[in-house]
């Protein structure tokens, strides 16, 4: 009984975010995150544009508001906006975007759209990006296409840094599926090499001690050979 109940919480909390991100449009919103107080539930929407979701004097929040109390039965929902201050960093309004372009542009101009949005995620800052459109594009077999730039790991802890998300397209030869994953600039990498003048330093120094070494090999020789 307590998984039933834990199942069909979990599924009226994905209907609310599902719901908040279908109404307010694709590309809107990036994430849709509810946490339980003692107060209320605490639901907080992050996304590019703060205004568009509140609205004129707060109306759009008012009236989203009232239908989940209305059609989710929720208590006390407190409604939080989060800006997101670079919306390229993002890995959700990334692919949305791509998909926007691709239903209005056509799925004809895919590698236009891709290698564009691709520039504008690496001049964010981002250490590395890739970007995965799966579909008919162009021909009439679906097929992937990659495009990618930077560093990006893929295995491993550094991996969980990396941001990814997905989105479709409904273009006129078919749905097209989109991946994209961020590794955002302030991602921690161990294995990361920065070349500083104290490193050049030592380099040049070892390479000079490398050189003496045989030098050195050599002059015994020949003392030995004089001794003969």
């Amino acid at each position: 009984m307590e998984e039933k109940k834990f199942v069909n919480f979990k599924k009226e909390e994905l209907g609310v975010k599902e719901y908040i991100k279908s109404s307010m449009g694709k590309g809107k919103i990036s994430n849709v995150s509810i946490e339980y107080t003692p107060v209320g539930e605490k639901i907080i929407i992050s996304t590019p544009k703060p205004g568009l979701i509140i609205g004129k004097r707060g109306e759009k929040i008012e009236d989203l508001t009232k239908i989940l109390k209305k059609n989710f039965h929720l208590e006390n929902p407190h409604i939080e906006i989060r800006e997101i201050k670079n919306p390229y960093l993002d890995a959700k309004l990334v692919a949305d975007e791509i998909a926007i372009l691709l239903e209005r542009q056509g799925a004809l101009k895919f590698k236009i759209i891709a290698y564009k949005m691709l520039t504008q995620i690496m001049d964010a800052g981002a250490l590395g990006a890739e970007i995965v459109l799966s579909g008919k594009l162009p021909s009439e077999r679906a097929r992937s296409w990659r495009f990618a730039q930077g560093y990006l790991k893929k295995t491993g802890n550094p991996a969980q840094v990396v941001d990814r998300a997905i989105s479709q397209a409904i273009t006129i030869p078919g749905v097209v599926g989109i991946k994209v994953s961020i590794l955002p600039p302030e991602a921690p990498i161990h294995d990361k090499i920065t070349i500083t003048d104290e490193l050049k330093k030592q380099i040049i120094l070892s390479s000079e001690k490398a050189e003496e070494k045989p030098q050195k090999k050599s002059r015994k020789k020949e003392k030995k050979e004089i001794k003969k």
